[in-house]
């Protein structure tokens, strides 16, 4: 079982690298600012100390006010763990950075979330339907949806 690395200590450190990027740290979470998002992934994937390799998953969460992005990250080297969060606001064009380039696992979890959630991720390499049929209209995932 991995241990959880504290938000809030972590936090710390971010802030300093990367200002302006921590909306708030708790002992088990971590949620920054999502133009911010791929300058934090690969420092969590690369820094000495962390090196968060592997993307265990990626889900989405409609809040109706706005979507929350969430990724759990493993370090195997440190046998640690992290989970990290970012929202995007508006239900017209939701969109956040694609970090496939940093993890390749996101690959399909990223066509997913925009399936189901409607979700952008800009810089994805193939952002289209996985699950439902082309010309599938709307997001069935979305508290909205009819």
């Amino acid at each position: 079982m991995t241990v959880a690395v504290n938000g809030e200590e972590l936090a710390k450190g971010l802030n300093e690298l990367f200002p302006g990027a921590i909306v708030s740290a708790d002992r088990n979470n971590l949620l920054i600012e999502s133009k911010h998002l791929l300058q934090v992934a690969q420092y969590l994937k690369q820094a000495p100390g962390l090196e968060f390799d592997y993307l265990t998953f990626v889900t989405a969460v409609d809040y109706l006010d706005y979507f929350e992005i969430v990724y759990r990250l493993v370090s195997l080297k440190n046998n640690q763990s992290l989970m990290l969060k970012t929202r995007c606001y508006g239900r017209d064009n939701p969109a956040v950075p694609s970090v496939v380039d940093v993890w390749r696992a996101a690959y399909y979890q990223e066509r997913e979330i925009f399936d189901l959630l409607g979700i952008k991720f800009d810089g994805h390499p193939d952002m289209r339907r996985l699950l439902l049929w082309e010309g599938f209209t709307g997001h069935p995932l979305r508290r909205d949806y009819l």
